[in-house]
């Protein structure tokens, strides 16, 4: 078999089931033990923590080729929760996946550090935004990142936009801010005519604008390289 034939029939060796679930359903819950390895396959996530009065932050957004659990593989419990944010399919794989491709596939193994080098450079921005950028400054980096990885996926690059099934209250949460306050700054960036959402789909509109509100200088229509998912 060629190589990509070995890392197909792999993977289909530590595949458990694929599983489909609803907006909002619990995929792992914090503190939780034993917790799933996942591949989303379709739909979109995010991962998130809760404090004792309710309050939560959202951590990061997971798009279809995204890992899901890997951090609890690391470590005794949960320490952080994973909500599906829409209708999504995900695949199961068996608990000790992670390190059968390693052991089994080097390249499948480096994929997976990459993704997980990825990830971590994801939430760096967002720790950026909550404690330096200023509330346009925020929303215009969500915007810009989200496009960029959710173009990426698609075949036209985002030239008729992306699928964006975030609230306002996502946002807030994702980025330290009121929901009024998030109101108001996505208003006021919609009206100087930077990007719009209609149908759940989010077009950039002045790419450049939006980038130095961010202070990002990565241009928008180079494609975030991705790995292929775990299907």
């Amino acid at each position: 078999m060629s190589n990509n034939a070995d890392e197909i029939a792999l993977v289909q060796s530590l595949k458990r089931r694929e599983l489909s679930v609803g907006p909002g359903e619990l995929l792992i819950q914090e503190g939780q033990s034993e917790a799933s390895l996942f591949t989303l396959l379709t739909g979109w996530a995010y991962r998130f923590k809760t404090l004792s009065d309710g309050r939560c932050q959202i951590l990061n957004f997971l798009l279809p080729g995204d890992f899901i659990g890997v951090q609890q593989k690391m470590v005794a419990v949960a320490a952080h929760g994973v909500m599906s944010l829409t209708s999504a399919r995900l695949c199961v794989f068996q608990r000790d996946a992670l390190w059968e491709l390693h052991r089994q596939s080097p390249t499948m193994g480096f994929n997976v550090t990459w993704l997980s080098a990825r990830e971590e450079s994801l939430v760096d921005e967002g720790l950026l935004s909550v404690g330096r950028r200023s509330a346009a400054g925020r929303i215009s980096a969500l915007l810009i990142l989200l496009f960029k990885r959710a173009a990426g996926r698609q075949l036209d690059g985002g030239v008729d936009g992306v699928p964006f099934p975030l609230t306002q209250q996502h946002i807030a949460d994702a980025l330290g801010l009121s929901l009024v306050h998030t109101n108001k700054t996505m208003r006021k960036l919609e009206r100087a005519g930077l990007y719009r959402i209609e149908h759940a789909r989010l077009h950039i509109l002045d790419a450049a604008k939006l980038m130095t509100l961010a202070d990002i200088y990565d241009p928008i229509n180079s494609r975030m390289s991705t790995s292929r998912p775990l299907v």
